[in-house]
């Protein structure tokens, strides 16, 4: 590796790991036989425990800047007896079925195992006093039979990205086609392969015959590779082994800032998500929980933690200072941009699909841990 890589490499591995949580946390559910939650896992004494990704929130022990939680304490009075944090998905579905918690950060397929196996329960939009202020669209997608089980609190996109060795112009085709690809270790990422693909208007929503058809061009890239750590896709895209990767925007403006020449392929469509908070079942007092949910949903809480993720706030209310940058990169306020992502929803299964009944994730789960391993 010469030394312009080596640096381009430094540079984006210091960012990654001082400067931002986790960017792109691809949610994954929990199974469904979970355990009861049990009412002395939660505290009624004024105490919270949390589970959340990392970077999400922080105590500032990586710098004093981002110490909001231990600011929450001082102003509430509610003391955080336990923060888990993960750094992935997998990692995340596999704590909620290890213990309770109080407040969970939740993607949405996640949340929508939480919802259908009643480990969390409803929220009161009245008692979060800026929950009107968080965009509606967010606010939408966990809400179930008109209860809100969700307060929105940071989301992002897909792109993908090429490097300078690729030639020509470039669609989802080629990025499906090649070999030298990296493309999010999710299968939510088969929503992605299906846009591609074509067929499918509802990518989440796949009968058995588009989960084919996804697969199949999924499976036409036999040495392509599949990301959880950002850090891969720096050291592909620094040694050349790279031509072509699934990326957010912030990793596309990361990778490009340390002098990696990486370009954006056009899309018409692309996929994302929102990551919400939501309350634990069986929590015996909720008063501290709801001061979490009202400090999360602030602007100033929104603002540090877009910042410090890399990731575009909920409520556009943040969208000033440390923020501002987030907010140009995801296009906050942009309804052109938006209105092109489909936000990921949990794959429901059972539900009438283009050419058929709908599969549900565990179809999902089982074809990609088959094409990943």
């Amino acid at each position: 590796m010469n030394r312009r890589r080596t640096h381009a490499l430094a540079l984006v591995a210091t960012a990654l790991v001082t400067g931002m949580g986790t960017p792109t946390p691809s949610p994954t559910p929990t199974p469904t036989t979970s355990p009861s939650p049990s009412p002395s896992a939660t505290q009624s004494d004024g105490t919270l425990q949390i589970l959340t990704y990392r970077g999400y929130a922080e105590y500032g022990g990586v710098s004093p800047k981002v110490n909001w939680v231990g600011t929450f304490e001082k102003e509430t009075g509610c003391r955080i007896a336990r923060l888990d944090t993960v750094q992935t998905a997998e990692e995340m579905a596999a704590r909620v079925t290890q213990r309770s918690y109080d407040v969970i950060s939740a993607g949405p397929a996640l949340a929508g195992a939480l919802i259908a196996d009643k480990l969390v329960q409803p929220v009161e939009p009245a008692k979060v006093s800026d929950y009107k202020d968080l965009t509606e669209r967010f606010r939408a997608m966990t809400t179930v039979s008109g209860k809100a089980y969700g307060v929105p609190y940071l989301w992002g996109y897909h792109e993908f990205v090429r490097g300078p060795a690729t030639t020509g112009s470039a669609g989802p085709d080629d990025v499906f086609a090649s070999g030298r690809t990296a493309l999010k270790d999710s299968p939510l990422t088969i929503a992605d392969a299906a846009l591609a693909e074509g067929s499918a208007k509802k990518p989440y929503e796949l009968s058995e015959a588009a989960l084919d058809k996804a697969m199949a061009l999924l499976e036409s890239g036999k040495d392509r590779t599949y990301w959880q750590n950002p850090i891969d896709l720096v050291k592909g895209f620094a040694t050349g082994a790279l031509d072509y990767a699934q990326v957010t925007p912030y990793l596309r403006v990361l990778l490009q800032k340390s002098g990696l020449p990486v370009e954006t392929v056009a899309t018409r469509t692309t996929t994302g998500w929102v990551d919400s908070w939501m309350l634990g079942a069986n929590i015996p007092d909720t008063a501290c929980a709801y001061r979490w949910l009202n400090w999360v949903t602030a602007a100033n809480a929104q603002r540090d933690a877009a910042a410090w993720a890399g990731m575009a706030p909920a409520n556009p209310k943040a969208c000033k200072g440390r923020a501002r940058a987030m907010c140009e990169t995801y296009g906050v306020g942009d309804a052109k941009r938006i209105d092109r992502v489909q936000f990921a929803v949990r794959p429901p299964g059972g539900c009438a699909g283009e050419d058929g009944e709908c599969t549900d994730y565990a179809a999902w789960a089982d074809r990609w841990r088959e094409l990943a391993e």
